[in-house]
């Protein structure tokens, strides 16, 4: 489980157990129930703002502007929170063409695995990471190797780009197999020489 991931469930549950004792406590006490201690009003008949609540700050300039800001801050934290949510990082299969009409799915984390396990094992790429996008037909690659300091970056590229990426296309039978790679180099720490 990833950090987003952790983050995620740990939001969602505060905020549904934070929804739930306020709603449930509306309930409760609009059914009839004593209201608790911390209870911001007295009862089952209490409004949520009074005349004297709503109308405190009616004649300051700034009140409006700011629980409207305030307000637009909170609804914009929700979207961007529900688009993160929504949106898929990893495709979690691809559609391979078997050949006999059929077809199947290859999960997405061995496609991503078997790629970045090939293009290691290229001359000169000390590590690769590869992440699928895209939908499950039509899959796009964004790969990061990290290169050791002798390699000609171009002819590491054209070895990644006719070996592992070529295989990964053929093998899942995809016309096409768009890689956005990006070549980075290996930072090696400097050893001290006695």
């Amino acid at each position: 489980m990833t950090v987003s991931t952790t983050v995620n469930r740990v939001l969602l549950a505060l905020a549904g157990l934070v929804l739930f004792a306020l709603g449930g406590s509306v309930l409760a006490i609009g059914l009839g129930a004593p209201a608790p201690s911390w209870w911001l009003h007295d009862g089952r008949d209490d409004v949520l703002l009074d005349d004297s609540e709503r109308t405190r700050w009616q004649d300051q300039g700034w009140w409006w502007p700011v629980v409207i800001a305030a307000l637009a801050v909170v609804v914009l934290l929700c979207l961007w929170w529900l688009v993160s949510v929504l949106r898929r990082r990893r495709m979690p299969e691809v559609l391979v063409d078997t050949g006999d009409g059929e077809g199947a799915a290859v999960r997405g984390r061995a496609l991503e695995h078997a790629l970045a396990e090939e293009a290691g094992r290229q001359d000169g790429v000390a590590e690769a990471h590869v992440l699928l996008t895209g939908r499950r037909g039509t899959p796009r690659t964004r790969v990061v190797l990290l290169l050791e300091p002798h390699v000609d970056p171009g002819t590491a590229l054209d070895a990644f780009t006719a070996g592992p990426l070529t295989h990964a296309r053929e093998s899942t039978g995809l016309k096409a197999l768009p890689a956005e790679v990006r070549l980075r180099a290996v930072k090696h720490r400097p050893e001290r020489v006695t």
